[in-house]
C-alpha cells in the first residue's frame, strides 16, 4: 500500500451528500445548482463536478441518469474529499464505498459533519479495484453496504483488508452477513426478539404457490431483493394477491416473510431506529403510524405534535423506556453481528418482544429535520455522532 495523497486532476470543491441533502431538508430548489453543475461539467469536465451532479440528480428522483453521471465521473477519479471548514484534524478517515445510489454505502458524512476529523471517500467498483495510492490514514471504514451488486466486491476487500496495516472498522465478511436472508438466521433464535424467517425466492417458484413453502403462511410481506424504502414492499393475504402482484413486477428474485402484526393497543404501529456503537444502543428515530408500513418521512410525525412529544419523550428517557427492556437482546444482537457500527429498524410487540425489520450498516442517520419543529433532536443526534466519531478515534489503539 502507498500512503501517498492522490493528487486531484480537478480544482472544483467536492460539495458532497451531506451538504447538498441539507439543501433539500431546507426546501432550497437543487435546480439552479443542478443546471450549473451541467453547465461547468460541459465546458470543464471535473469529477468533483460530476459527482456533485450525480447526487443532485439522485436527491431530485433522476436515479439513472445520475448513475450514468456517476460511472463518468468515477471514470475519472476514485477519491473524493467533502469540504471541510476544520483547519486542523486529529485523525484521518479512509471509507471505502460501492458505486451505486444513496442506500449503497453508510452515509458517513453525516457522521462526521462540521467535525475535526478528516474524510476521505475512496469508491470500488467491479472495474475499478482499489487504488494503490490512497490518502493518508489513521482508520480504514468499510462504507459498503451488503447487496447483490456488492457481494464480489466485499469479497475482494475482505482478502485486501485482512493485514491492513492500520485498523479496519466493519469488517466485510461481516457486512456480507447482512442479507434480509442470512441477519435472519444470526439473530432469529435470540430469547425476546422475534425475526422471522426470511426467505429469497425466484419468479418461477412463487408463480407455483406457496404451498412448497411449509414455513410461510399468509398474510406474508414480499419485497423484490435489494429494494429500500418499501419500494414495491406489500402484505400478500392470499395466493390470488400474490400472483397479482408478480404481474406487475419485473423483478426476479424476492424476499418473504411471515408479517408481524406489531400493533399496539392504542391502534399505532411504531418504528425504531436505533443504532449499535461499540456495544452501546443510541436512538434516531421512532415513526408512529397507523399503517404497518412505517417510513419515518411519510409517518405524519411533522403534523403532530402528538406523536412528536411521544418522540422527544422516548428520545430523553431512552435507556429507562426501551433500553432497560432489552437490554440483554440488544446486546447479544451486537455480538452475533459483531459489526462495532451497527443500524436495527425494529418494533414491539404488545407482549413485549423486540421484532427487528432489518439489520443494516448503511441506515439513514442524519440531524437534518427542522428544529423548529424537532427541537429536541439535536442533542440526540449528536450523541450519536460523536459516539462514531469516539469509535474511529478508539480504534487507533484497539482494532475492531
Amino acid at each position: 500500500m502507498t500512503t501517498v495523497a492522490q493528487e486531484s486532476p480537478n480544482p472544483a470543491v467536492f460539495l458532497g451528500l451531506a451538504k447538498l441533502m441539507r439543501q433539500v431538508f431546507a426546501n432550497i430548489d437543487l435546480t439552479p445548482l443542478g443546471n450549473d453543475l451541467i453547465k461547468q461539467a460541459t465546458t470543464h469536465p471535473s469529477a468533483n463536478v460530476l459527482m456533485d451532479l450525480a447526487l443532485v440528480l439522485q436527491l431530485r428522483g433522476q436515479r439513472e441518469v445520475a448513475l450514468s453521471v456517476q460511472a463518468d465521473a468515477l471514470s475519472l477519479q476514485q477519491i473524493y474529499t467533502p469540504a471541510s471548514t476544520a483547519t486542523q484534524h486529529r485523525l484521518r478517515v479512509l471509507a471505502l464505498l460501492s458505486h451505486g445510489d444513496l442506500m449503497a454505502n453508510t452515509p458517513i458524512e453525516f457522521l462526521l459533519e462540521d467535525s475535526d476529523i478528516a474524510l476521505s471517500l475512496v469508491y470500488i467498483t467491479p472495474t475499478l479495484p482499489l487504488p494503490a495510492v490512497l490518502p493518508e490514514h489513521d482508520v480504514v471504514f468499510v462504507a459498503m453496504a451488503q447487496s447483490d451488486d456488492n457481494m464480489l466486491l466485499l469479497a475482494a476487500l475482505d482478502n485486501t483488508l485482512a493485514h491492513w496495516p492500520k485498523p479496519v472498522i466493519n469488517a466485510p465478511d461481516l457486512i456480507a452477513r447482512l442479507s434480509r436472508n442470512d441477519s435472519c438466521n444470526v439473530v432469529g433464535d435470540i430469547a425476546g426478539v422475534l425475526m422471522p424467517l426470511t426467505l429469497r425466492i425466484n419468479r418461477q417458484q412463487l408463480q407455483q404457490g406457496l404451498q412448497q413453502f411449509p414455513d410461510l403462511t399468509y398474510p406474508i410481506i414480499i419485497r423484490p431483493v435489494d429494494s429500500h424504502a418499501g419500494h414495491d414492499l406489500e402484505k400478500i393475504d392470499s395466493e390470488n394477491m400474490l400472483l397479482a402482484y408478480l404481474q406487475n413486477k419485473v423483478t426476479k428474485q424476492f424476499y418473504l416473510a411471515n408479517f408481524i402484526n406489531y400493533q399496539s393497543e392504542d391502534g399505532f404501529f411504531r418504528k425504531y431506529r436505533v443504532l449499535l456503537i461499540a456495544g452501546k444502543v443510541y436512538l434516531c428515530h421512532v415513526g408512529i403510524s397507523t399503517h404497518w408500513m412505517i417510513h419515518y418521512l411519510n409517518a405524519g410525525m411533522t403534523e403532530s405534535q402528538a406523536k412528536r412529544d411521544e418522540e422527544a419523550k422516548l428520545m430523553a428517557h431512552f435507556e429507562a423506556l426501551f433500553v432497560s427492556k432489552h437490554q440483554a437482546a440488544l446486546q447479544t444482537i451486537y455480538n452475533r453481528v459483531g459489526l462495532a457500527y451497527v443500524g436495527l429498524d425494529c418494533g414491539v410487540t404488545p407482549d413485549g418482544q423486540l421484532v427487528i425489520f432489518e439489520i443494516d450498516s448503511c441506515m439513514m442517520v442524519h440531524a437534518l429535520d427542522p428544529v423548529d419543529l424537532f427541537p429536541y433532536k439535536p442533542p440526540h443526534m449528536q450523541k450519536i455522532f460523536t459516539a462514531f466519531q469516539e469509535l474511529l478515534i478508539n480504534a487507533t489503539t484497539a482494532h475492531y
